[in-house]
């Protein structure tokens, strides 16, 4: 096994410095995310039982892409903050008694599918990546 500075299993993820690009993307996942939560608040309650699986196919796809794109669970937990800050923003009720989630099951599901999608995009091991050698250990 190979114990230089960033390979294998001894990587040092203290010493990479971050890059512009990268802290760029996660900042721009966050009102995404909050986009696509308020887009799916919308959905799901207009179109039940259609809206409610297009909402959930589109968190999933914000988070399977970011996880995708980004090659970590940080871009998920990034998307999901912006997720789930525009969904309590939401069901939060206004003084008048206005609110813009219903009563009943549909809410409840968009909600807690949501997070349970965001979580499951998060857990996915990633690809495994040959490194040299691969497929015989060296001696």
């Amino acid at each position: 096994m190979s114990t230089a500075p960033g390979t294998g299993l001894t990587r040092d993820w203290s010493a990479q410095k971050p890059r512009p690009g990268r802290i760029a993307a996660y900042l721009l996942l966050v009102p995404l995310g909050a986009l696509v939560g308020t887009a799916g608040s919308l959905v799901q309650a207009a179109w039940f039982p259609a809206g409610l699986l297009l909402a959930l196919l589109g968190s999933a796809g914000l988070f399977y892409g970011a996880r995708t794109a980004l090659g970590n669970q940080l871009g998920v937990a990034a998307a999901g903050i912006g997720w789930l800050a525009a969904i309590v923003l939401l069901s939060l009720g206004r003084p008048e008694g206005d609110a813009l989630f219903g009563a009943g099951i549909g809410p409840l599901l968009f909600i807690l599918g949501g997070m349970v999608v965001a979580v499951m995009c998060a857990t996915l091991g990633g690809a495994a990546q040959p490194g040299p050698g691969a497929g015989r250990l060296e001696k």
